[in-house]
This record gives structure tokens, sequence and C-alpha cells, in this order.
């Protein structure tokens, strides 16, 4: 039971069909009047509390305890018992409210642990109220990190973490330019230097603010954005080719069919072979590609050209990258040529992001975490409880230290 307070004695115990009921009281010896400083005499039992327990063989469990009662001699005043068991004015046993603390750092709703615990769901919500995080204003994080997630209907919140640690550094209730800069500028100058690199997304407004918040950081670009980006580029320019040709045609079909393969990496194909429906026949991954760029000398260029920038991208040839990316520039379609436009415009940070080793992966997992709590609450009303959960689940660590 955990029960350790040794005033407390069991007498029985009943299991019905739906719970379990203990019976026990609390007793001792008369203590002074904290009024008087009189001597205390002992009165009668209070009526049994119920106090809601640990499920005892996966029952739930209740505890029928009564309180003994004391009156002082001099003054009359009376007073009950007390025990660490349930603190006082409250009928919810330590050992709940303590679970009640460890269940809101997994990923469960307050409804959730409220049907585990037997309790109401407002208890629930009182506790995690109480929890408070303590922000220093005094020293950053060498490297940054920073992205937003969905908060609801369609509104975004900031979020920024420490890559190495990944640790939260602050959740803001929305990423306007003004709100980032006003929680930032919190911090002196002298800890805003200490930041050395703040990785973000192609999101116009954050390297200029980056700039102005940390003047000795290094602005590094999210490689899974700029990947993004140019497989955005050869998806519309497959699909504007791939419409040139009748519906029912087999380079139509190739095309349609077996996407995932021109858009892979050529060099992760497999030669392991499987039939192909669209080709009637057994092949290989890399001869489906090569008779599907035999349909257009247009596609297999860009094909080429996408797979060329992806492999100078992975083996971080900047260079060459950048190279590839001007001398088509003139020569590709309108997707090309946008992606192309907005790689030349952000060069210097996309250097970075393919000379450094840091980049948002871990605080994209992060966000997957938030959007499971979030999924599993069916939303949050009130962003400071949604904010209070997610600290307790990612810095949880924290929290018990």
């Amino acid at each position: 039971m955990g029960v350790k307070d040794k005033n407390i004695k069991i007498l029985f115990g009943l299991q019905h069909q739906t719970h379990i009921k203990i019976q026990a009281k609390l007793d001792y010896q008369a203590p002074a009047c904290p009024h008087c400083q009189k001597e205390y005499n002992q009165y009668d039992f209070q009526k049994p509390s119920t106090i809601p327990i640990l499920d005892l063989q996966g029952m739930p469990t209740v505890l029928k305890l009564k309180k003994r009662r004391f009156q002082c001699k001099a003054c009359r005043r009376v007073s009950v018992s007390e025990t660490a068991l349930v603190q006082k004015n409250t009928q919810i046993s330590a050992l709940v409210w303590a679970k009640i603390t460890q269940l809101h750092t997994e990923k469960l709703t307050n409804s959730a642990i409220a049907r585990r615990l037997h309790i109401s769901i407002s208890a629930v919500q009182r506790q995690l109220e109480q929890f408070s995080f303590k922000e220093k204003y005094e020293k950053l994080p060498e490297i940054l990190s920073w992205d937003e997630f969905s908060r609801n209907k369609g509104r975004l919140a900031f979020i920024a973490q420490d890559v190495e640690t990944r640790k939260v550094v602050t959740i803001l209730e929305n990423n306007w330019q003004t709100t980032i800069k006003n929680y930032f500028y919190k911090f002196p100058r002298k800890g805003r230097k200490t930041v050395k690199v703040v990785t973000v997304d192609m999101a116009g407004s954050y390297i200029p603010i980056s700039k102005q918040l940390f003047p000795n950081a290094k602005i590094v670009l999210d490689r899974f954005h700029i990947i993004q980006h140019l497989s955005r580029a050869m998806i519309m320019t497959r699909i504007a080719i791939m419409k040139t040709f009748d519906k029912h045609s087999l380079p139509y079909r190739a095309m349609k069919n077996h996407w995932r393969l021109l858009h892979k990496d050529s060099r992760k194909l497999s030669n392991k072979s499987f039939y192909s429906r669209t080709f009637r026949q057994t092949l290989t991954p890399r001869e489906i590609v090569n008779k599907t760029l035999e349909f257009s000398e247009e596609f297999r260029f860009y094909y080429d050209l996408y797979q060329l920038l992806l492999f100078h991208f992975q083996e971080k040839r900047t260079t060459e990258f950048f190279s590839l990316t001007e001398d088509n520039l003139s020569l590709v379609n309108q997707h090309f040529s946008v992606v192309f436009k907005t790689f030349l415009k952000y060069k210097p940070y996309i250097t970075n992001a393919l000379e450094c080793p840091y980049f948002n992966a871990k605080l994209k997992a992060t966000n997957k975490r938030i959007k499971d709590i979030k999924r599993q609450a069916f939303g949050f009303r009130n962003f400071r409880n949604f904010k209070t959960k997610i600290l307790i689940a990612l810095n949880s660590k924290t929290v018990w230290g």
C-alpha cells in the first residue's frame, strides 16, 4: 500500500466486485495545544475520510481512515490528528499526487490520468498548474535550433532548443518577429554573444532577426529544407512532362506509377528485381528508371541535374554545388529557376549548412513528440497548459532534478 505512517493502524479490508476498501484509524498520543500550549485530551474519532490510494491487485482502492480528534482542556479548541499520507484539508493521498506528477511527464492526457487513478480531471489539472519553470535570463547555449509547430486552428508557436542537450530553451505563443525579439532581448548582450550557431529553416523572417540578436552566431539553414526545395521542383517538373503524354500511354503510366524510384537517390536504388505491372516484366529499380528516361530527353536532363545536385550536396562539395546551380540557371524551367535563385540568395547560409555538422533533426524529433501530446489530447484550448505539458514531458530530467 505504501503507507509508512506507524500511527495508522489497518483494521480490515474488503474486496468488492468493483473496488477494494480498507478500514484504518489514525491515533497517537495527545500533543500540546498550539494556541495556548496546554495539554490536549483525546476526544472522539472523526467521521471516516475516503482517501484514494494506488491500485491494489489492479483494482481501485480507497482507504477509509478514521482520524482521532483532540480537545484542549483550557481553551476547549478541537483539532484533528494529521498524517503525512494525506495533506491537510485534502482527500487525495500523497502517493496519488506523486503518481499524477509522474504521469504528467508521459504523453497522457489529463482525462487519461484521471481515469487511471480514479480521481477527477480537475484534481489532475490543479496538479498541472502547480508546475512552474523559472527562466533565467543570463546564459544561452552555444548552439541553438529554431523552428515552429502548429498550436491550434492554423496558429504557429515558436520553439528554441539546445542542440547538444536537447533541452527546450523556450516556447513562445507565436512566431512573430516582435515576440521572438522581446524574449531574447531579455538576455544581456554578453549572454547573446556566446551563441555560436543558430540553425533555422528557410523562413525569411528568422535570418535577419538572428543576425540582430546574436552578432557572433553563424546562421545555418536546415539541410532538410534545402533538399525539400529540390525535391518539390523535381516533382513539379515530372508532373508537367508526364502530362504531355496520353494518360493511357506507357510513358505516362511509367512516370506516374514509379515516381518514388524517379525521386530516389540513384546511388540507393536496389539491384533486387521485381515484377512491374507497368512494363509487364521483371526488372530492377535501376532498369525501370533507365527505361523511363528513354521516353523523354527533357526529363533525362532534369533527372541527371537533380541527381548531380544531390550528390554534390550530400558529399558537401560547396563549390561544385553552386557552380552547377549558376551554370544551369538560364537553362531550367520555372520550378527549378525559382529554387536556384533561392539557393543563390541564401548561399552563405547553405554554405554553413554544408560545412557545419549542425541541423534541425533533433528539433524535428522534439516537434514530433509535441504533435503526439497534442493529438492524444485532441488539441489544447489553453496555451499555458499546452506549454506546461510540453516542458514537463521534454524537460522531465530537469523537473525531477
